[in-house]
């Protein structure tokens, strides 16, 4: 299996919206994701995201993606914040995650951030395990709030 690690556009959104719909599925919240393949295409125009693919060779099928944007951090100063991270099921376990990790990373330097943040389930003990992995601090004293607007 040949894989392309690369940055997305927006001929990858509809790809990229498909795996997040699993992603939603996963985390048994199918009915919370309401952001329609339009809106994505409006955000990422507008430069709201930015995502990183990983396309295999040949067939250019999406088969994972990391969706991030640029967020500011009062205590530490530019941070990259990983919203979403999806490796579809049946390519996990061949590295494509790492180098998604990889590139993602490379991402944050280039524009000089000092922190990369996200979210993960606690129940998700692969996730937890892979980002534990990368030698990522897993906090566990902080709340998340929301506020639907």
């Amino acid at each position: 299996m040949s894989i392309q690690i690369r940055q997305g556009s927006a001929a990858d959104l509809p790809a990229v919206h498909g795996l997040v719909g699993e992603l939603a599925r996963f985390e048994r919240a199918a009915d919370a994701f309401t952001a329609t393949l339009e809106e994505y295409h409006e955000d990422f125009t507008d430069r709201f995201f930015h995502v990183i693919v990983a396309e295999e060779t040949g067939s250019g099928k999406v088969v994972g993606m990391a969706l991030y944007n640029f967020v500011y951090s009062t205590w530490k100063g530019r941070m990259l914040y990983l919203e979403d991270f999806v490796v579809d099921p049946e390519y996990r376990r061949h590295g494509i995650g790492q180098r998604l990790w990889d590139v993602l990373k490379e991402r944050g330097r280039e524009r000089r951030c000092k922190l990369m943040k996200w979210q993960v389930l606690d129940w998700n003990e692969d996730a937890i395990r892979f980002y534990e992995n990368q030698d990522a601090e897993i906090e566990k004293e902080w709340y998340n709030g929301k506020l639907t607007l």
